[in-house]
């Protein structure tokens, strides 16, 4: 199930578009990895829309390397500039404000280690 807001905005609900039950960091742990999300859901909408705001909301056990692998791979294997993440990308979490510390986290990371 997509969720498009208007043309210039996408958002993903990682639950309903992505999987209920999101874990590790590549497919070598399991189907439903950072680097899948990242592939074939996240950086394609970064490069179709102007805006993209990825809810993760429904799930609450977000381990740090799929958070690393989703988010700060954009920086790192999918070749977004910071400046672009902090300007296209946003993300929430209704009940777990500590997931969105440690996405900001991982691609300041991403952004330190690139520059």
């Amino acid at each position: 199930m997509e969720h498009t807001i208007s043309m210039n905005k996408k958002t993903i609900v990682i639950v309903d578009d992505f999987d209920p039950h999101p874990y590790g960091r590549t497919p070598e742990d399991g189907e439903s990895s950072g680097e899948k999300f990242r592939e074939e859901l996240l950086a394609p909408a970064l490069k179709h829309y102007e805006y993209v705001h990825v809810d993760l909301t429904g799930y609450n056990r977000y381990g740090r390397s799929f958070l690393d692998e989703a988010f700060g791979g954009l920086i790192r294997e999918s070749h977004f500039s910071g400046d672009e993440i902090h300007r296209k990308l946003t993300y929430t979490h209704d009940l777990l404000e500590s997931l969105i510390s440690v996405i900001d986290e991982r691609i300041e990371a991403a952004i330190k280690d690139e520059g």
